[in-house]
């Protein structure tokens, strides 16, 4: 592993020096968040600010601070509310487009536009409604009901820009209206949409490859080629050992790390899922410990950067404790950091 990719990655990931207080101003750093397991994302924005809790995190996504909705890839992410209009807009057509899978259902525009004026129906003046909610009305109203229909129904209508997600309600997940949850803004062009998502990635991110970027967004190279150029005065191309990448200015002087910082890392974090090559921070033989081929990510523990194990929490009678298994067995650590990690998530939980 490059010492200084790590370095640089964990300053630029917000995860060496933390600079934020609220959920919000961690949201809108990173770009975007995968987000897939609500859990876990409320954990991986928890270890990049400087003070806040499971329910302070829960409280500011209630209130619209952020949002949860498929922008990227696509999958599940965090998004500032007053990012999503104009990232949907650069995302919106290519998310439509990746969900093959379930174009046999062919549904064609009259039955969408029946479907977005029932949903808009259904969820205005702040109604929000689970997706089980939804699923009855749907029903009710003779429309395609399957879980398969009603995934393709709420993505599409996430995709293009009807619904986004609502207030917890007995701890699930509603959809509601993106016109009640995010504040109107005016159209910006797609240069500078592509210039600004390009920016969010790069100061979040560094070092990164273009191929990185094309892998997180989910836009076409060509695009991504594009972005890159249009903010070329802020990127830095050099070479880190073998690897050619690029990194944001803000980092051309980036400090040593401090050495024995550890990580509980949660499932899908953005320090391992935004990159196509994490042989930089994960060795290769240890990634089927990590992620598997199916796209399913794990927890694992971070050290100096270096992913070196797992860990999973686990429920008591007064209160939690943590499975920890290292990759190498004679990987040997004070345990004193996993004390302290340890207490860092209980704190998190509890307060």
């Amino acid at each position: 592993m490059n010492i200084t990719i790590k370095n640089i990655r964990l300053k630029s990931q917000q995860l060496s020096e933390q600079t934020f207080d609220t959920p919000k101003e961690v949201v809108s750093w990173m770009g975007a968040m995968q987000a897939q397991d609500f859990t876990m994302a409320k954990w991986a924005i928890a270890i990049r600010s400087k003070q806040c809790t499971e329910q302070g995190i829960e409280d500011a996504f209630n209130r619209g601070d952020f949002l949860r909705t498929h922008i990227m890839r696509p999958t599940w992410h965090f998004v500032s509310a007053e990012d999503i209009r104009w990232l949907l807009k650069l995302t919106g057509e290519r998310i439509k487009g990746a969900w093959k899978y379930v174009k046999d259902l062919k549904v064609d525009e009259h039955e969408l536009t029946k479907c977005y004026n029932l949903l808009e129906r259904t969820l205005r003046d702040n109604n929000h409604q689970t997706k089980d909610e939804i699923t009855k009305i749907f029903e009710q109203e003779g429309l395609g009901a399957t879980e398969r229909h009603i995934y393709l129904f709420t993505m599409l209508a996430e995709a293009d820009g009807i619904i986004c997600s609502g207030v917890l309600k007995e701890k699930k997940q509603t959809y509601a209206l993106l016109d009640e949850r995010a504040p109107q803004s005016k159209d910006i062009h797609k240069d500078e949409a592509l210039a600004k998502l390009a920016q969010r990635y790069m100061q979040s991110h560094s070092p990164a490859s273009l191929q990185d970027f094309v892998w997180w967004s989910g836009l076409t190279i060509k695009d991504c080629r594009h972005a890159f150029s249009l903010i070329d005065n802020e990127l830095i191309k050099d070479h880190f050992g073998s690897t050619e990448l690029y990194i944001h200015k803000d980092y051309k002087e980036c400090a040593s790390s401090d050495t024995n910082i550890l990580h509980f890392l949660p499932a899908y974090d953005e320090y391992i899922i935004s990159y196509k090559d994490r042989t930089n921070v994960l060795d290769l033989e240890h990634h089927p410990k990590a992620f598997n081929n199916y796209g399913i990510f794990q927890s694992i523990i971070l050290y100096n950067g270096h992913g070196v194990g797992n860990w999973k929490k686990i429920k008591k009678a007064k209160g939690i404790d943590f499975d920890i298994s290292f990759w190498d067995n004679k990987f040997k650590i004070d345990k004193e950091l996993l004390a302290l990690e340890g207490k860092k998530f209980q704190d998190y939980i509890k307060k």
